[in-house]
């Protein structure tokens, strides 16, 4: 229920005259009020049913507990509120795991990683190779980032094609997989070569049969000259084995990253391209962490 996907820690006052009116046909815990003021902060939709469960004792001096329940198309939501024993003032409390942030254990083993494998920074892209944002983060890691960092700061790619409204970025995804199984060269100069390529890759007609060829073409290409075995290479971009992308995206799912490019600096999320210095901003913040270790 994406209308509840920002709550954090909100308090929401509730007039004494809304409850004095609600009170005369709803029971003393203010039912209707609160279900009309969550409809109204959280923008509920009509379709979706909501019922006002039980008080219990809270932590917090001067509040109970109350559980909420949101009903829609068979699905349930169980959300704790907190409530005011004078019933004026309504509160949601969202707590968080601190060990238990997946931001900090995304898998990399196995990854090629760009830059000093030992460094202390970690740069994640979730990447699209078909994405034009995506196609401008690469070269400006890759060009002016790496360039500032040095050894600082390694750069290891994750898939998350948006399969939706690209339609070769998944076939682009698997071919770097391939190479990545023989060869972190061989790999990162396919990601170099497609990011500055897309036109070539999509072609003029945009046929999307064609585009699969010229990627099969440029992988097999990235190949050469590197530790790379031809026969296995092609073998395994002719079975086109999408089940390792598809763990990278439901990782990326899990973290909410419906978009791209998607960076994560030591556990620290930078949404696309922000602003041009957003990438270094949150290196800057890790390596200040990393110092004060």
């Amino acid at each position: 229920m994406n209308w509840l996907g920002g709550l954090r820690w909100v308090w929401i006052g509730v007039l004494g005259i809304q409850i004095a009116s609600a009170q005369a046909t709803s029971p003393p815990d203010s039912s209707r009020a609160v279900e009309l003021m969550i409809r109204l902060k959280f923008e509920v939709p009509t379709t979706c049913d909501i019922r006002i469960g039980s008080r219990t004792p809270s932590q917090f001096t001067g509040y109970d507990n109350l559980r909420v329940i949101l009903s829609q198309a068979g699905k349930l939501t169980d959300l704790d509120f907190l409530i005011s024993k004078d019933n004026k003032s309504l509160a949601r409390l969202e707590k968080f795991d601190l060990d238990h942030n997946p931001a900090l254990s995304i898998q990399i083993q196995g990854r090629p990683v760009r830059g000093n494998p030992g460094a202390q920074v970690t740069v994640i892209n979730f990447d699209d190779l078909e994405c034009p944002v995506c196609a401008h983060m690469h070269e400006m890691l890759k060009s002016e980032v790496m360039q500032k960092y040095g050894d600082k700061v390694r750069y290891i790619y994750k898939d998350n094609p948006l399969t939706e409204i690209h339609p070769w970025a998944m076939h682009a995804a698997v071919d770097a997989g391939c190479l990545a199984q023989q060869d972190g060269n061989a790999y990162w100069r396919f990601i170099d070569y497609v990011h500055a390529h897309g036109q070539e890759v999509s072609g003029a007609d945009r046929n999307v049969d064609k585009s699969f060829s010229v990627l099969d073409r440029i992988a097999s290409d990235s190949g050469e000259g590197r530790d790379v075995n031809k026969p296995e290479l092609l073998g395994c971009l002719k079975k086109q084995d999408e089940a390792p992308v598809r763990q990278s995206m439901r990782e990326a799912r899990g973290m909410g990253l419906n978009f791209t490019p998607a960076l994560i600096v030591n556990g620290e999320l930078v949404r696309g391209l922000t602003s041009p210095d957003a990438p270094e901003r949150a290196i800057d913040r890790a390596l200040q962490a990393e110092k004060a270790k």
